[in-house]
């Protein structure tokens, strides 16, 4: 390429670089817009973790080729390039936008090379600056998704000046430059579709351009030779070789394709491109229009839009259409200047063909004469055709500013165009900013098009202004009453609004403008796949309700009825029938799914949730571990499978639950539940500042977090710092009254350490309150009345206690000792009965040890669908709650517990021999 460039001296490199430095600047400071949120942020393919020949299988959107879905445009190189980005910056869109602005700067250069083919040297930098400073090329350079259509120019530039080596002395042949244009072709292809017309361009060039044919010469010649007056020149036949190898070449190109897209071309509808489902004539009527439309925006880039689908221009239905008539003008200008580049021979005409070659060739593909794209009107597209009308610009220049008369006035024209089109694509740029500024730009263009209200409203929505957003969508429904998306649209913003009656309303009316299913043919052909959402969403909504699960599940049904292989409908079908308890079910629709898709780690992680409620957490581990294999990063998978090994009781898999929460933590560090978990996993093991230092961490971010409050108070009382406990019990019981638990942690320390008896008792009336047959606090309630020296409503309060739990030897062996303190009340008048050894020896046999919380919030498989939202909230399952006590503990730890009751049972026989007075 550098060779290539030899002949372009550096004062005009330096120029190049300094007018689209001047007009582009202002793109570096622009985010992810419109497309580039499909394709950059969305898009799994940029990230490490994606094995790279998911970029050959997968289309410009990560979508793989192989799903009816899919858009079918293959552009991994250019993948590869955003891969790059995501290496250096990941999703730094500075470094997105810089590296679009380098590739531009390279198409300039390379393209003043080209012009000085075919002009001088003078006009070949007025055609450069005149491309470098276009406004049609804002959509190109500053919306990041536009790569696609600099880097395959580079290359289809490239692969042209390659061609024009290929001519050696006496009209020899060169293969080399063809084997390199034929390579280089390749690669613009793989760039973007378009780069294959650059073999139009070369038969161009080579028939009449280096050869010098003219359009009558090669008739004269074809006549002679059909009649037998002649044969076929040796030139001729040198130049048919070469045209046969470059369309065999291309052929091969095309076959190739054709495989990758496996034989199916994009599933479009008539909201992308109305006109491509209108009968005869409008169809032929509007797509010749559009021609002159492209042609305008190349000649008036004043008003400029993001998106021409829709109703941005209406149908031409009719010959008496006023628009056929630019239509008409439009054929006769191009049919002129064909007939003139064809016909004479001469620089002029031959300059002009390849300007022409230029615009029309690589235009073709989106002119939707030939086969239906997605889209009615393209900036971007017309990146390559610009190049062509550049020429014509600089050439019709030069012919102006050589007249004397006109030189001023050529001079001073050129002047205000170059800075009249800098200033606007300076200025363009800054719609390009956010998503609400670029829609909004493009309203002031276009009301007509729902899609655009419909953005807006999305861009609204992402800011959370959800009111407004409503507006946006209500007014995209009355431009597109038969609009099924922005019907869609209002019913989820009515939903996070909490008006569900509304949501409902909007998504049947979304649901009632479906098509309806014909048997035999093929639905998807005839609807967008996300616009089957509709039954998604609506499902989602009505299954809040407990008595329509039903109803729900037939509507799951429904959509997978109507596309087998739609994924979302297995995964939010699955979770509604773990809701339904039909676990078995749920198994059945994830593994279905997952058929579909192997690689979704979101799939593996709905289906280890469904082996938990299986019992099964041997399976559960293996799936969450095969989510995490396929995203290491995935939030929830981290969170769970840590729950999973801590539960448990294996010693051996607390490192890697460590692990796990730990990483856990760096990805949501601002959710105390990490913390709190990896807190409970040092209490485990013993490791008490380390379990504190957690606690605190969690309560920090979550001040009235139940569970971290209570067990810190647990862990200072284990340790010997039960003073310390009290003020996180006060914050406890400030927030949550009625935590037995919390109270009889308290009123044991106020008894055993701060003597306060009656603050002790309050606590255990309390308890009393809530639960009147809560064994623990009557019995250490028997306790304060003991230590209040009130044996006869001692005797009585554990007589109750008894009753509630008849198998406790404990309350009987405290009866009989108050009893026989009774009996001996003069004896025993200096003696007591310590709290230490009812409230603390048997509380902690009791209590202590299963005091323990754990709040594990196991999460349920989250439907990600609701249009375009892809959410994964933590949900408590029946398998968690606050005041669950630890599920299963170690054979080491079982152990270390009975030391424990023996030793308290001791302690006890001591206690009631001082009672007995032995």
């Amino acid at each position: 390429l550098l060779e290539k460039m030899a002949d372009v001296s550096l004062k005009e490199a330096a120029l190049i670089v300094g007018v689209v430095a001047a007009c582009y600047w202002n793109s570096l400071f622009c985010g992810f817009v419109f497309d580039d949120v499909s394709a950059i942020l969305d898009n799994k393919d940029l990230h490490p973790s994606t094995p790279l020949r998911n970029l050959f299988q997968n289309d410009f959107w990560g979508t793989p080729m192989s799903e009816e879905r899919s858009h079918k445009s293959y552009r991994p190189l250019t993948v590869l390039t955003f891969r790059l980005n995501y290496l250096f910056s990941e999703l730094n869109a500075v470094s997105y936008h810089f590296l679009n602005l380098v590739f531009h700067v390279v198409v300039c250069i390379v393209f003043l090379k080209v012009c000085k083919l075919f002009l001088d040297n003078r006009s070949s930098v007025v055609a450069s600056l005149l491309f470098a400073v276009h406004p049609i090329h804002t959509e190109a350079v500053t919306g990041v998704v536009g790569r696609a259509e600099l880097l395959s120019s580079i290359f289809f530039l490239a692969a042209f000046l390659s061609y024009t080596k290929s001519k050696g002395p006496d009209n020899t042949i060169v293969w080399t430059p063809i084997a390199v244009t034929v390579f280089l072709v390749a690669v613009a292809t793989l760039c973007k579709e378009q780069g294959i017309t650059v073999v139009g361009i070369c038969c161009v060039y080579e028939v009449f351009i280096a050869q010098g044919y003219t359009l009558p010469a090669l008739l004269d010649t074809a006549v002679q030779i059909l009649r037998g007056k002649g044969s076929i020149p040796f030139s001729m036949l040198q130049t048919l070789l070469k045209l046969i190898v470059l369309m065999f070449s291309t052929l091969l190109l095309v076959v190739v394709r054709v495989q990758v897209i496996q034989s199916q071309l994009p599933v479009f509808t008539r909201f992308d491109n109305p006109a491509a489902v209108s009968p005869s004539p409008a169809r032929q009527l509007t797509f010749n229009y559009l021609l002159p439309v492209n042609a305008w925006l190349l000649l008036n880039p004043s008003e400029l839009c993001c998106d021409w689908t829709m109703g941005t221009i209406p149908l031409v239905e009719s010959l008496l259409d006023v628009r056929n008539i630019a239509t008409l003008t439009f054929f006769c200008f191009l049919g002129s200047l064909m007939v003139f580049s064809l016909r004479y021979p001469g620089d002029s005409s031959k300059t002009v063909l390849m300007a022409l070659c230029l615009i029309v060739l690589p235009f073709i593909p989106a002119s939707n004469l030939f086969f239906p794209v997605g889209f009615v009107v393209a900036e971007r597209v017309l990146y390559v055709p610009s190049m062509g009308f550049c020429i014509l610009v600089a050439h019709g220049w030069k012919k102006l500013s050589n007249k004397s008369v006109l030189r001023k006035i050529s001079w001073v024209c050129l002047a205000a165009v170059l800075f009249t089109h800098a200033l606007k694509t300076l200025h363009r740029n800054w719609d390009w900013e956010s998503e609400y500024t670029l829609f909004m730009s493009a309203l002031k263009v276009n009301k007509n098009n729902a899609k655009l209200w419909n953005n807006v409203g999305h861009a609204l929505e992402n800011e959370k202004n959800f009111e407004r957003a409503l507006q946006f969508f209500i007014q995209a429904t009355q431009v597109q009453p038969d609009d099924i998306g922005a019907h869609m649209n209002v019913g989820r913003t009515y939903k996070n609004l909490n008006k569900t009656k509304e949501a409902e309303e909007s998504y049947m009316i979304a649901k009632s403008l479906m098509p309806q299913i014909i048997p035999g043919k093929k639905y998807a052909a005839r609807v967008a796949p996300n616009h089957l959402n509709v039954y998604i969403n609506l499902a989602n909504l009505i299954r809040a309700n407990e008595s329509r699960l039903e109803e729900a599940d037939q509507l799951y049904r429904q959509a997978i009825s109507m596309r087998p292989d739609f994924k979302q409908a297995y995964i939010s079908r699955g979770e509604l029938l773990l809701k339904m308890n039909k676990p078995l079910k749920a198994k059945e629709a994830y593994l279905r799914a997952l058929e579909l898709d192997r690689t979704n780690a979101d799939l593996w992680y709905n289906l280890a949730i469904v082996y938990i409620e299986l019992k099964d957490p041997t399976e559960a581990l293996k799936n969450f571990n095969r989510a995490l294999e396929l995203n290491p990063t995935h939030k929830l998978a981290l969170f769970n499978s840590a729950l999973l090994m801590q539960e448990s009781g294996d010693a051996r898999l607390r490192p890697e639950a460590k692990q796990r929460l730990l990483h856990y933590v760096k990805e949501e560090p601002q959710d105390s539940n990490g913390y709190f978990n990896l807190g409970m996993l040092a209490m485990d093991d013993k490791k008490d500042m380390e379990a504190e230092a957690w606690m605190k961490k969690a309560i920090r971010l979550q001040p009235n977090f139940r569970s971290a409050l209570f067990n810190l108070a647990l862990l200072y009382s284990q340790t010997g710092k039960e003073l310390m406990a009290l003020p996180v019990l006060e914050d406890l019981l400030r927030y949550y009254p009625d935590h037995t638990k919390g109270l009889i942690l308290k009123g044991d320390i106020l008894m055993n350490q701060k003597k306060d008896i009656v603050g002790a008792k309050m606590c255990f009336e309390k308890i009393l309150e809530l639960d009147p047959k809560n064994v623990q606090g009557k019995h250490n309630l028997c306790v304060v009345y003991f230590e209040e020296k009130d044996l006869i409503k001692a005797e009585k309060c554990l007589v109750e206690t008894l009753a509630l739990a008849p198998h406790e030897e404990y309350i009987q062996r405290h009866l009989n000792i108050v009893r026989s303190k009774i009996a001996s009340l003069g004896a025993m008048e200096q003696s007591s009965l310590p709290s230490d050894g009812t409230a603390a020896t048997e509380a902690k046999k009791n209590s202590f040890q299963n005091l323990k919380e754990a709040k594990s919030e196991k999460t349920t498989p989250q439907s990600t669908v609701d249009n375009k939202e892809h959410s994964k909230n933590k949900k408590p399952t029946e398998k968690s709650s606050v005041d669950k006590e630890t599920p299963k503990k170690s054979t080491k730890e079982i152990k270390d517990i009975e030391k424990k009751r023996v030793a308290a049972l001791k302690r006890l026989e001591e206690i009631e021999r001082i009672l007995n007075g032995e």
